[in-house]
């Protein structure tokens, strides 16, 4: 250190430091007021230091198609192969998920819930995610047994998967055996697995239990098709934790917690972007416009909840996130 009194000036740390910094602050901070102090930390945001771990999951279901896509075309390029984890919601076709899964080399975390890639991109795509181990493709609609097999025959190192539905998502179709019994012949090293309102059976189930004998943690809150013995569980599976068919009163557990660092205190919902914070961009000409006064200010205080007009009951049903 130099002579006392004398410290190092915060422009002139290094890249690295500056984003482990940065990842502290709200992705609006971070996009629109630190690029604007000084040249070292617009420099700092503009590299891969700051977009290791990209979660813009709360803001995705507020914009539109475009938007997104602009916005994670962004923030992955800027990662340069070093994206660790991605939370995003509603991805609206194949094109964006496959540009996701060129760059996902480093990739742990996937997080992609309420989107609409289908099987056919999944297993054109899935042996790039072969760093994958924990994944949430909960309310995935489009995905069944083809893409969650070729998912399991790819992604060796995969320990957590969410695959809840919405009891709407199931209207019409007879069974999802075929996507449980593709867990099971494929993904052996599972921990946790979340499958709350699926269309599956007791025997798909035990094809998990015996597939999957790492098991944990399994959710399967309102199968009602499925009947497990308690004592058979306690006997065979004793550090397996079961919760359903029946709905408990809260949903009191979180899939993500032995995956990542991630905070639920995010801001996100907090966003009250302008367009004039955004600053000059050399490089993102087109950005500017995802943050536009129209789009942006009706969400002022606007708190979107799916279940909200339950008010308090909501609770007691348990039911898993609303897509």
């Amino acid at each position: 250190m130099e002579e006392q009194g004398d410290f190092r000036r915060w422009d002139e740390l290094i890249p690295d430091a500056l984003g482990l910094i940065f990842s502290h602050l709200s992705l609006q901070e971070v996009l629109t007021v630190v690029p604007s102090v000084c040249k070292s930390w617009r420099k700092a945001v503009t590299g891969p230091y700051c977009w290791q771990e990209i979660d813009i999951e709360e803001w995705s279901n507020r914009c539109n198609s475009d938007q997104l896509n602009r916005m994670l075309r962004m923030l992955i390029t800027r990662s340069s192969g070093s994206l660790r984890k991605l939370c995003v919601s509603c991805l609206h076709n194949d094109d964006i998920f496959s540009f996701i899964t060129q760059n996902a080399s480093s990739l742990q975390v996937l997080r992609l819930p309420r989107s609409e890639m289908s099987d056919s991109i999944v297993e054109q795509t899935a042996g790039r995610l072969s760093s994958i181990t924990c994944l949430d493709l909960s309310y995935c609609g489009k995905i069944g047994a083809p893409g969650l097999e070729a998912i399991g025959k790819h992604c060796k190192l995969l320990v957590s998967l969410c695959r809840n539905m919405h009891p709407l998502d199931t209207v019409g179709k007879l069974s999802q055996d075929d996507d449980a019994n593709a867990i099971a012949a494929s993904m052996p090293r599972l921990k946790r697995l979340e499958m709350a309102y699926n269309l599956i059976g007791t025997a798909s189930v035990q094809n998990i239990l015996s597939g999957c004998p790492q098991l944990e943690f399994l959710d399967l809150r309102g199968c009602w098709d499925v009947n497990l013995d308690d004592q058979f569980l306690k006997e065979k599976f004793p550090k397996l934790k079961v919760l359903g068919p029946t709905v408990m009163d809260c949903y009191e557990m979180d899939a993500w917690d032995d995956c990542s660092d991630y905070s639920e205190d995010s801001d996100y919902l907090a966003w009250q972007f302008l367009a004039d914070e955004m600053g000059d961009y050399e490089d993102d000409e087109d950005y500017d416009e995802m943050w536009d006064d129209d789009y942006v200010g009706g969400l002022e205080e606007l708190e979107l909840r799916f279940y909200e007009g339950l008010g308090e009951d909501a609770g007691m049903f348990g039911w898993p996130p609303s897509p």
